[in-house]
């Protein structure tokens, strides 16, 4: 996997779990929409 795929799962993940942020709060704080968020932390986690 690309370091900058890797790179978004992991910072994406911390900060949800970091913040105990929703999938909306994240998306708001990374400019991204809501199904970025729950792609990348449900199915581009399995490839790290």
């Amino acid at each position: 996997m690309k370091d900058y795929i890797s790179d978004r799962v992991i910072t994406l993940a911390e900060y949800i779990i970091e913040n105990k942020a929703t999938v909306r709060c994240a998306a708001k704080k990374f400019g991204i929409s809501k199904s970025t968020v729950h792609t990348v932390v449900t199915r581009q986690k399995l490839f790290i």
